[in-house]
C-alpha cells in the first residue's frame, strides 16, 4: 500500500463522516467538523492519485447535471473536471433550451434531468431568497422521485454558489490556507481579513464573503469582516459566524477600515460585493419586472461605489500584514488595478506577485467537488481508496 495514500485512509479512519452517504451539499454550516476535515482529507486524496497516474474512476457511466443560472469559469470547469474524475459525463441543462421557458415546472425539470444523473451541481446566486431556496425545491423533487421508483438512485446536490454560502470556493480556500500554513491544526489563532474592495460594477453575490467568514470561524481563526458602512453582508450569516467562533476558540470581528483589518493579518481577502438591503431590493425589482427601476438601482450602486474608491489591496496596506508577507486571496476574477479597470480592488503589483499562489488557491477546487461527490456516492470510502490503489489503472495510458 501506497505510504502517503495510506495516510489518507488512516485521517479517515478517525474521523466520523457516515451521514454523509447519500447526503447533499448545501451549506458548510450544515457540516460538521469531522466531514468538513473528511472533504479536505479525500480531496488531497485524489489528487496526490491523479498526479501519480492512478486511476481514481469509480463510475462506468452516469452524468452530472450542471445548472448555472449565472457566469461561471473555474466552478465549471471544476465541476466538469471533478465528474470526469470520478468516470461521470457532464450534460449542462441550458434553460433557454429546455422547456422551462414553456412552463415546465421546477419538480418536472429535476426528476426528467435525472434519470441517470448521479449528482447535480447548482449555481443559482443571483436573488436574495431564491437561490438556496431552488436549490432545495429541485432536490425535494428528485428525492420524492426516488422514492416513488421513478429514479433508480437520487441525485446527489452540489451547491456550486447560492445566495448565501459558495461552499465549493470556500472549501477550496480553506483547504489553499490549510497547505499553506503546514496542516489544519495551524490555523488556530491565525488573522483573516475578508474585505470589501471597490469595483466599477455592482451587484456582486455576497456569498463569497459570507462563505469565508461562515468557514473559517471553524477553525479557531480570528476573522475580521471589514466594509463601508452601508455594505451588510446578511445578519443571520453574522450569527452562524460568531457561534462558530465561539465554538472554536477563535473570534469573528467588524470593523469599517481596510487598514484596521490588515493590521498583522496573515490572510487578507479583499473582495468587492453588494450590499445585502441593495439586493434584496434588487430582487423584489425583479420579480415585479420592475427593469426601470433596476436600473436606476444600478447607478445609484454604482455611484455609492465610487465613495469608496480607496478601498483598494495596495502595496502599503500589504506592508501592515504580519511580517508585511499576508496570504492574498481572491475567488477571481479580480478587478486589477489599470489591467481589468483603471481603479479597482487591488494593485497590480500586489495581484502579479501573488499570482501562482492564486491559481493554486483555484486549483483547490475540482478535488473539493469531487470529495463531496465521493463521500455522497461511496459507502465506504476508505475501502475504495484502497481499491483504487489495488487495482493499479493507470489514468493515464504510455507504453
Amino acid at each position: 500500500m501506497d505510504k502517503t495514500l495510506q495516510q489518507y485512509i488512516d485521517k479517515l479512519n478517525s474521523l466520523n463522516f457516515a451521514e454523509m452517504y447519500n447526503g447533499d451539499f448545501y451549506l458548510t454550516w450544515d457540516k460538521t467538523q469531522d466531514e468538513l476535515e473528511a472533504i479536505f482529507t479525500v480531496a488531497d486524496a485524489l489528487r496526490y492519485m491523479r498526479e501519480n497516474n492512478i486511476s481514481t474512476t469509480i463510475f462506468e457511466s452516469g452524468l452530472g447535471i450542471s445548472l448555472f443560472r449565472d457566469n461561471s469559469t473555474r466552478t465549471r470547469f471544476s465541476f466538469a473536471s471533478a465528474c470526469n474524475l470520478l468516470g461521470l459525463e457532464v450534460q449542462d441543462l441550458d434553460e433557454g433550451k429546455s422547456q422551462v421557458a414553456h412552463g415546465e415546472t421546477v419538480r418536472e425539470t429535476a426528476n426528467m434531468v435525472s434519470f441517470m444523473a448521479d449528482v447535480i451541481g447548482i449555481r443559482d446566486d443571483m436573488y436574495i431568497g431564491k437561490g438556496h431556496t431552488y436549490q432545495k425545491e429541485f432536490m425535494d423533487a428528485v428525492t420524492e422521485g426516488n422514492k416513488a421508483g421513478i429514479l433508480e438512485q437520487k441525485p446527489t446536490l452540489v451547491n456550486l454558489q447560492c445566495d448565501i454560502d459558495h461552499p465549493t470556493q470556500a472549501m477550496a480556500d480553506a483547504l489553499h490556507i490549510i497547505h499553506e500554513f503546514g496542516g489544519i491544526e495551524n490555523l488556530k489563532g491565525k488573522k483573516v481579513a475578508m474585505t470589501w474592495a471597490y469595483s466599477p460594477s455592482y451587484g456582486k453575490p455576497l456569498s463569497v464573503p459570507q462563505g469565508i467568514v461562515g468557514l473559517m470561524t471553524r477553525f479557531g481563526m480570528d476573522v475580521v469582516l471589514a466594509h463601508p458602512e452601508g455594505y451588510e453582508i446578511m445578519p443571520e450569516v453574522e450569527e452562524v459566524a460568531k457561534k462558530n467562533a465561539a465554538a472554536s476558540g477563535g473570534s469573528f470581528t467588524k470593523v469599517n477600515t481596510m487598514a484596521e483589518a490588515f493590521k498583522d493579518a496573515d490572510v487578507v481577502y479583499p473582495k468587492s460585493w453588494a450590499p445585502f438591503a441593495a439586493m434584496e431590493k434588487r430582487t423584489v425589482l425583479y420579480g415585479n419586472g420592475d427593469m426601470a427601476g433596476v436600473k436606476a438601482l444600478e447607478l445609484e450602486l454604482l455611484e455609492q461605489n465610487k465613495q469608496h474608491m480607496d478601498w483598494c489591496c495596495t502595496e502599503e496596506l500589504m506592508a501592515t500584514t504580519k511580517d508585511g508577507k499576508a496570504l492574498y486571496m481572491h475567488c477571481l476574477p479580480a478587478d486589477i488595478n489599470d489591467v481589468s479597470c483603471v481603479n479597482g480592488e487591488v494593485e497590480a503589483t500586489v495581484f502579479d506577485r501573488y499570482r501562482d499562489p492564486l491559481y493554486m488557491e483555484a486549483s483547490y477546487k475540482p478535488y473539493i467537488i469531487a470529495a463531496m461527490i465521493f463521500l455522497a456516492k461511496v459507502k465506504d470510502p476508505q475501502a475504495t481508496l484502497k481499491a483504487l490503489e489495488e487495482r493499479s489503472v493507470a489514468r493515464w495510458f504510455q507504453k
